[in-house]
């Protein structure tokens, strides 16, 4: 065995070298692969290049053909498919503050009664089609004579405690409005009203006297008895309850932050997962209250809103569109040039006959954005129905000179005089752009019929300027341009009836006339429509006559929101601005792609 392995590795020793050899058959084995890509290759190419019209057109054929494929199925998705909300988020929207309680029995502001429709509840709401609908409330019914009602409730609703609210909550809200030691801005409406709980789903209310507008009074927001009984009426609004408040509505009160020292308020708010009606969409909800419209449209620019109310048309007009849509949603409001008939000049109907002809309200409206529907009533439109609706003459400056020319008002350089005086107006209305802008349009056309005109703007802002005591109750204007809120009841008796104008009454223009005020005292003492309808026609045509106010237009409210997020509905008719959570359910800001219902 050792010889033979010794014997292989003598002959291995033994094998030489050869480089002649090597290069030989490296040599063949070039030539070889040389012939072989001639061949296989080069040959081919050529092949390639003379078929290369064929091989593209077959390119763009498979390309076109991947192209259809891919726009079908972006086709199918589009047809199959939609974008739906989808849950989760949150929603933070901006509104005039300030926030100085979150008790619904205080709430002025715009936020704090945004945050009062959001934590609270209340026997009766507006839906999305304006109309009067339970919330609390599962029916109501009326004796005869309209002067007793009974009100059935949901049963199984929580406050956001767990306690369960009776109809005791109820009447214990009522009696503490009716306290005056609670000063609720509110016991003006209820002073003469009883409210008795029968059990714990029926209460009962009893007037003194028929109004066939009562339903419309129980949209207030329902206390919880059991948290604020104990608390003297005169202390409710300094307790923490105004600061914390437990309520029954679709969102609970978290968290209430100062947000930066200028007034920005936030009011935190989660979803409440027990609601009656199911729990909403979003899981928070946050209202940003700002010191002005100035503030909100910087939040809206800054991203620091989902969206935005309170902003006026001027304003809406100017927003981001590639970020977010603004709608105009028409209110049961009206913007009125209301005349003070104490003063001296503005006591004569002539004289307020003559500025009505020289006011034009379709140039006013037209000079303003947002489409802003024409108003000439003291009611909102739609309210009165038939074929003999009374209507305002049209403007017409020829007439108004010729009423004042007649009442002994001459042209005396360009401004009207008689017996020494000049005819000269101040008109005051608060500081808004949509305000300010009919103001300067407004005294154009009076002057241009010799009427001495100045402006007063006020501030309300300012927190060393208190508008409703200093203003409205010491009438110290001549002319107010105003709104008036005027419901989804065509009940006007507190603007214009001669008992409501006193220094607590909101018969701002102090109109005092003995047939108007037969017309309103009987229209709302009545239960028939057609006969409450007859004595408001009856009222218009006698305020027409006198011109205590002139109709400028319906106001509307602007709602600015982000485009990726969802909310108040193109469709939704409001009542108010505050209205606008009647889907509030459906609100979101997420949205997820879902199969079309077939």
């Amino acid at each position: 065995m050792a010889d033979e392995r010794e014997r292989t590795w003598r002959q291995f020793q033994k094998l030489n070298f050869d480089s002649k050899k090597l290069s030989k058959r490296m040599k063949k084995a070039e030539g070889a692969t040389t012939r072989h890509a001639h061949k296989f290759i080069l040959t081919r190419l050529d092949n390639i290049r003379s078929a290369r019209r064929q091989i593209v057109g077959w390119l763009i054929l498979v390309g076109c053909l991947i192209a259809a494929v891919g726009l079908q199925l972006v086709w199918f998705q589009k047809t199959y498919l939609v974008k739906a909300a989808d849950v989760g988020g949150t929603y933070a929207e901006a509104s005039l503050g300030p926030i100085d309680t979150l008790n619904p029995l205080y709430a002025t502001s715009s936020a704090e009664v945004a945050a009062s429709h959001l934590i609270f509840s209340s026997l009766y709401s507006y839906d999305e089609t304006g109309h009067l609908s339970g919330d609390l409330a599962e029916s109501i019914q009326a004796d005869a004579e309209g002067k007793n009602y009974v009100v059935k409730l949901r049963p199984n609703v929580q406050w956001h405690d767990g306690a369960m609210l009776t109809a005791s909550d109820v009447a214990f809200t009522v009696n503490l409005i009716k306290n005056p030691e609670t000063r609720s801005p509110l016991r003006l409406n209820w002073q003469e009203i009883t409210v008795k709980a029968l059990d714990d789903t029926t209460v009962q209310f009893s007037l003194p006297a028929t109004y066939a507008a009562f339903p419309y009074a129980l949209t207030f927001s329902v206390l919880p008895e059991h948290l604020l009984k104990d608390i003297s009426p005169a202390a409710i609004r300094e307790n923490s309850f105004s600061r914390a408040p437990i309520g029954s509505g679709p969102f609970t009160f978290r968290l209430l932050q100062q947000a930066n020292a200028s007034g920005h308020k936030v009011v935190h708010m989660t979803a409440n997962e027990n609601y009656y009606k199911g729990s909403p969409k979003l899981n928070r909800f946050e209202v940003h209250a700002y010191a002005s419209q100035d503030d909100i449209m910087k939040a809206l620019r800054t991203g620091e809103v989902t969206a935005a109310a309170d902003i006026s048309s001027m304003d809406a007009a100017r927003v981001d569109k590639h970020n977010y849509e603004a709608a105009s949603h028409p209110v049961n409001s009206g913007v009125y040039v209301l005349f003070n008939t104490s003063n001296t000049f503005l006591k004569d109907a002539t004289v307020r006959q003559a500025l009505q002809q020289a006011t034009d309200t379709k140039a006013i409206r037209e000079s303003l954005p947002g489409n802003m529907p024409a108003l000439d009533l003291p009611f909102v439109n739609g309210q009165l129905t038939g074929t003999d609706i009374p209507h305002a003459a049209a403007p017409n400056v020829k007439n108004a000179e010729n009423i004042l020319e007649g009442a002994g008002w001459k042209l005396v350089n360009g401004v009207r005089q008689k017996d020494g005086q000049k005819l000269s107006l101040k008109v005051t209305t608060t500081k808004n752009d949509e305000y300010e802008a009919v103001l300067e349009k407004l005294s154009g056309q009076w002057r241009r019929i010799g009427v001495d005109v100045s402006t007063n703007v006020i501030d309300t802002s300012d927190p060393s300027i208190n508008f409703v005591q200093d203003t409205l109750q010491r009438r110290d204007y001549d002319v107010l341009l105003y709104e008036l809120l005027i419901g989804a009841d065509p009940d006007v008796y507190a603007y214009w009836h001669s008992s409501q104008a006193g220094i607590f009454g909101y018969n701002f223009s102090n109109y005092s006339n003995p047939i108007a005020d037969t017309a309103l005292a009987s229209a709302r003492s009545s239960l028939s429509p057609e006969l409450r309808n007859a004595k408001y026609k009856s009222f218009a045509r006698q305020w027409l006559k006198d011109v205590p106010a002139i109709g400028l237009y319906q106001p509307v409210a602007q709602y600015v929101i982000n485009h990726h997020a969802q909310a108040i509905n193109t469709s939704t008719k409001l009542v108010s601005a505050s209205d606008r959570y009647a889907n509030i359910l459906y609100w979101s800001v997420n949205e997820k792609s879902v199969y079309k219902t077939p």
